[in-house]
């Protein structure tokens, strides 16, 4: 992972985490990467600063400090609290890209991905829901899924 310092044409800066320098690059002509402040997708690396120590002023490591194991926390899906604006503003434009190239299959999803599989229906992007059960059944059958956090639209 990668944190870049971003800056919108607008001239607003806000920071990020990517995988790496080309993936930035991919979301951003992708216009996926925006500007929570004023949503602009015309973004680009801003100028960052490395912190780098001269090798005369190099400093001795700290030295370390014992740290308490956690407890066990229980296991968790999802994860809790707000949504930062600019995830959100990427899930939404995720949702309509989904929403405009597939079919919505609703809850026969399942159903409806093995006759695609088998050829048996059409081959194209479909969208519906799936319990565990059912995309572990898709999984081990060979057919790929990926599950969406399905937030609410960008247009309310």
């Amino acid at each position: 992972m990668i944190h870049y310092q971003v800056r919108c044409e607008n001239g607003h800066e806000f920071d990020g985490w990517f995988q790496d320098s080309a993936g930035f690059d991919r979301l951003a002509k992708a216009g996926l990467v925006d500007c929570p402040h004023c949503g602009s997708t015309r973004v680009s690396r801003a100028l960052m600063a490395p912190a780098v120590q001269s090798s005369r002023k190099r400093a001795e490591p700290p030295a370390p400090v014992p740290v308490p194991a956690p407890e066990p926390a229980a296991p968790t899906t999802a994860v809790t609290g707000p949504i930062p604006a600019q995830l959100l503003a990427m899930l939404q434009r995720l949702r309509a890209e989904v929403e405009r190239n597939c079919e919505d299959v609703g809850r026969d999803f399942a159903e409806e991905a093995r006759k695609i599989q088998r050829g048996e229906s059409e081959s194209r992007g479909i969208y519906g829901e799936a319990t565990e059960a059912e995309a572990e059944a898709l999984a081990d059958e060979g057919i790929e899924v990926s599950r969406l956090p399905w937030v609410p639209r960008a247009d309310g």
